[in-house]
């Protein structure tokens, strides 16, 4: 057509190189251009405009007798504004395993994208999916390629929590910038209201409750941060927009619909109507 010849941006010889069964591996050498993550930013550019991109916090997971439960509040803020009252934070990244993420919006979601091709990938390729272990491994590697731009204000912080097929229970995995992977016991936080979050579970959480319980607790503890950290958004009642939760157990994720996770904000509200600080943590009777 013309002497003009279609130019192709793939190299045949690119997908029968020998390599890894990472999706991520395979477009560092082909397509770097392409990667969300680890992309150089100018000097002094994303720093001094890291306070006006989106930001979204916060997110807290809870292990449960069936599997986990994570959950994440709507808002994202840009500076001391909200910049959105309705993002999701809270994702399937297979069946078995959820991921959210707390920081620069538009990079946390890319990220996220890309866990959860890179699983997809190497399930393809390998005919299995991966352990648990090498999921959290996976997503910490995307971490810490994100490293450059963390280093000028463009963090972001996951958190991955998943039902462990081979031990049949709910695990938690949190992350530094680094890409520094560490497992959570029983239950986390991320984000700016992280802090009061957790420290809502602290008096809330008690060992091998229901997921129903479970998810009672995470949006308490949503409640708690949202009262004493302005980016972290509470129930919106007058709008309909309530906090995203996951859970996942042997039967595989699940989000919960609108309707169910109006349900637990709107008894979370109506009881705080009576209680503003929230329920109290039971203490022991000492007798002499």
């Amino acid at each position: 057509m013309g002497g003009i010849e279609p130019q192709s941006r793939w190299q045949a010889s690119a997908f029968l190189a020998a390599g890894s069964s990472s999706f991520t591996d395979f477009l560092t050498m082909t397509a770097p251009e392409l990667l969300p993550v680890g992309a150089s930013v100018s000097a002094g550019g994303a720093g001094a405009a890291s306070n006006d991109i989106p930001h979204g916090t916060t997110i807290v997971a809870a292990v449960s007798a069936d599997g986990v439960v994570m959950a994440g509040d709507r808002r994202a803020t840009a500076g001391n504004m909200i910049a959105q009252r309705d993002v999701e934070k809270v994702f399937r990244s297979d069946e078995y395993t959820c991921v959210g993420y707390a920081g620069v919006a538009g990079t946390g979601a890319e990220l996220i994208r890309l866990f959860q091709v890179e699983l997809e990938h190497y399930e393809k390729l390998e005919g299995r999916s991966l352990s648990l272990e090498g999921k959290a491994n996976r997503l910490g590697g995307l971490v810490r390629s994100n490293l450059g731009g963390a280093m000028q204000g463009l963090v972001v912080v996951p958190l991955l929590a998943g039902y462990d097929e081979e031990t049949g229970r709910g695990r938690i995995f949190s992350y530094d910038v680094t890409g520094g992977r560490y497992e959570e016991q029983r239950f986390t936080g991320v984000g700016s209201g992280s802090l009061f979050a957790r420290g809502a579970l602290k008096k809330l959480y008690r060992d091998g409750m229901s997921t129903d319980d479970a998810v009672l607790a995470c949006m308490q503890a949503l409640y708690d941060a949202a009262d004493d950290d302005s980016a972290t958004g509470g129930p919106d009642v007058s709008r309909r927009i309530f906090p995203a939760i996951a859970t996942v157990t042997e039967d595989g994720f699940k989000r919960l619909s609108e309707e169910d996770a109006a349900r637990y904000a709107l008894a979370v509200v109506n009881e705080r109507m009576q209680l503003p600080d929230g329920p109290a943590a039971q203490m022991q009777q000492i007798t002499s």
